[in-house]
């Protein structure tokens, strides 16, 4: 047992996307940033890990078969190592294109957010971001480092770069099943964002 898909791609890069492709194709359910927001226990958990509590991977990921974005992609390196097996999804854009939408919708939910224990503060911002989330030069230097490193230590034949726009076709070959009689998802837009948690979009 355990994942049977990692994705190591940051947030802002087709993750929800990917989330729901997975589970067309039956590698659901896909562990996201949303179902953490809709677990209390699960979001408790996540917290006390970013905080430095020793990792429950079984616990955390127990009935996921396969996990998306923050804050499971922070510790991509310790999960594709466990679930040994499991494939591996770098989900990606342009990193112009990726601050844009970044700056669009998470950087105005760490910039909003009041509550300091949040995992936006604690391991977005302060972490995965090193304290400086609306540095455009040197998030975006991260961005791409985090890109280089993956393909740089993931095996090519475990890992798949999946950019925006890819589709079904590369995503079915690396997993090995057909490909389905539906358009792939195309979910999450920045817009959706700020009309969900009622953001106003950058000037």
């Amino acid at each position: 047992m355990g994942l049977k898909v990692v994705g190591t791609g940051w947030g802002r890069t087709g993750t929800d996307s990917m989330r729901e492709a997975l589970t067309i194709l039956g590698f659901g359910p896909c562990h996201h940033m949303f179902e953490i927001n809709a677990t209390p226990d699960l979001r408790a958990a996540w917290r006390a890990l970013a905080m430095g509590a020793k990792p429950d991977w079984d616990m955390l990921f127990k009935g996921f078969n396969a996990c998306m974005d923050w804050p499971s992609v922070f510790y991509w390196r310790e999960l594709i190592a466990l679930y040994p097996t499991a494939k591996v999804i770098l989900t990606a854009r342009p990193v112009d294109s990726w601050w844009n939408s970044y700056a669009q919708t998470i950087l105005l939910s760490i910039n909003s957010n009041p509550d300091r224990e949040s995992l936006v503060h604690t391991l977005l911002a302060a972490q995965e971001m090193q304290g400086r989330p609306d540095d455009r030069d040197h998030v975006m230097a991260l961005y791409e480092a985090h890109v280089a490193d993956v393909m740089a230590e993931v095996p090519a034949e475990r890992l798949l770069v999946h950019n925006l726009g890819d589709g079904w076709g590369p995503l079915c070959a690396h997993l090995g099943v057909p490909v389905p009689d539906q358009p792939y998802p195309n979910r999450n837009q920045a817009g959706t964002i700020q009309a969900r948690f009622g953001f106003k979009p950058a000037s």
